[in-house]
C-alpha cells in the first residue's frame, strides 16, 4: 500500500465512472459532450467519438486496476473517487443543454 497505488485506484474510479455516460450515449446514438467536440466538453459529439472516449476511459481504468487486489485504503479511494466523479459529472452535464441543435427551438 503506497500513495502511488492509492492514487492509481482513485484515478481508476474516476475513469471507470466517466466511461459510463459516454458509452451509454454512444450506444444509444445520442449526441453527448466529449473532449473532441467544439468547444471541448461542451459541444456535442456523435456516436463514434463517445464510444471511443468511453473505451479509452474504461481501458485506462482497467489498466490502473491490474495487479494486486488492493488494500482497504485503496478500495476506499476507488469508491470515493467514483462517487465524487459521478456527482461532479451529474452537476456539470446537468447544466448543459444536451439537445441536438435542431431541437433547441424556443
Amino acid at each position: 500500500m503506497t500513495v502511488r497505488s492509492t492514487l492509481a485506484r482513485a484515478a481508476a474510479g474516476a475513469l471507470l465512472v466517466n466511461a459510463v455516460p459516454h458509452g451509454v450515449a454512444g450506444a444509444l446514438g445520442r449526441p453527448f459532450p466529449t473532449p473532441f467536440a467544439d468547444p471541448p466538453g461542451v459541444g456535442l459529439s456523435g456516436r463514434v467519438p463517445n464510444l471511443a472516449w468511453s473505451a479509452a476511459n474504461a481501458a485506462a481504468g482497467v489498466v490502473l486496476l491490474r495487479g494486486q487486489e488492493g488494500s482497504a485504503r485503496e478500495r476506499a479511494a476507488l469508491l470515493v473517487s467514483g462517487i465524487a466523479t459521478a456527482a461532479g459529472l451529474t452537476a456539470y452535464f446537468g447544466r448543459l443543454d444536451l439537445r441536438p441543435p435542431g431541437d433547441r427551438n424556443g
